[in-house]
């Protein structure tokens, strides 16, 4: 089998030591497998990805050592693509049509005294999910804007419960009960770009052949709703690793939102490649 890897950020701000660890652990691997390493831009988020955040990372990857296959898959570009694999999901009944906002979701689980919290935050009640046909075609027909959910339950009567997947150092993870519990009906397509991560991401996997997943430990759950839409498509299942998160000195996890540094910053003060990959724990033999 040939190994194929990749590293796949949004280009909505300047790469810091997280990007770079993620990124090195998936060339590392793919080196050490005489595979390939891709990159892919996750830039469907219009609201925060900007082409000049692009050329930028692309330029903090170069420094690092990392090469990749061109042209680069956006997937700004590849949007009737999603589009069509939520088309088969909805007409195999697997998705459903949410007219909720924000607001409103809050606002039913405060009714209700509480719901389970995932890593996607509070999960959604389910409060569109028994429409009848007829409400959802009025609603749509007058105009309401709505996302698609994932009908889990639907999905799972399908393919069963006792799902797994492999991870390249722990094995088989099964996937309990209480897991898909916390998910709940995630959306699969977004009001305003008509497709979502998840939805995106499995299918440009799948597209682009990759083998193996190398990504942070905030993913794990999300891998579980991976793995289902993988199994109602027909699609392989990769084989995952979900790393440790890189924090700061107060053992927060780096994010842009919260301007960590960046590489660009560490490299403009003298800093190599190589001293990144010491500070990384991530020394070549």
């Amino acid at each position: 089998m040939s190994i194929v890897t990749r590293f796949a950020p949004s280009p909505s701000g300047r790469l810091h030591l997280g990007h770079a660890y993620s990124a090195l652990r998936a060339w590392d691997f793919a080196q050490q497998q005489e595979g390939n390493f891709l990159l892919r831009i996750e830039d469907i988020d219009f609201n925060r990805c900007k082409a000049e955040f692009e050329d930028l990372l692309k330029t903090d990857l170069a420094w690092l050592g990392l090469r990749w296959s061109e042209p680069t898959r956006r997937q700004s570009e590849h949007l009737d693509y999603y589009q069509s694999i939520a088309h088969r999901l909805e007409t195999d009944g697997f998705l459903y049509p949410c007219f909720c906002t924000r607001k409103e979701i809050l606002a039913e689980i405060a009714r209700a005294g509480a719901a389970p919290h995932g890593s996607e935050g509070p999960v959604y009640p389910g409060t569109c999910r028994d429409l009848s046909e007829d409400e959802r075609t009025h609603r749509i027909k007058s105009g309401r804007d709505y996302a698609m959910r994932f009908d889990l339950a639907s999905a799972l009567e399908k393919v069963g419960r006792s799902l797994t997947w492999s991870d390249l150092e722990n094995g088989e993870i099964p996937i309990a009960e209480k897991d898909w519990a916390e998910l709940g009906d995630v959306v699969l397509v977004r009001k305003d770009i008509q497709t979502s991560y998840h939805l995106a991401v499995v299918a440009d996997d799948f597209l682009q052949g990759v083998t193996h997943i190398i990504r942070g430990r905030d993913l794990f759950e999300s891998t579980h709703i991976h793995v289902l839409l993988q199994h109602l498509l027909d699609m392989p299942q990769p084989i995952y690793l979900h790393h440790e998160l890189v924090t700061d000195q107060t053992g927060k996890r780096l994010a842009k939102r919260d301007e960590s540094e960046t590489l660009a910053a560490l490299r403009e003060s003298g800093v190599s490649p190589a001293e990144i990959r010491e500070r990384l724990g991530l020394l070549r033999d």
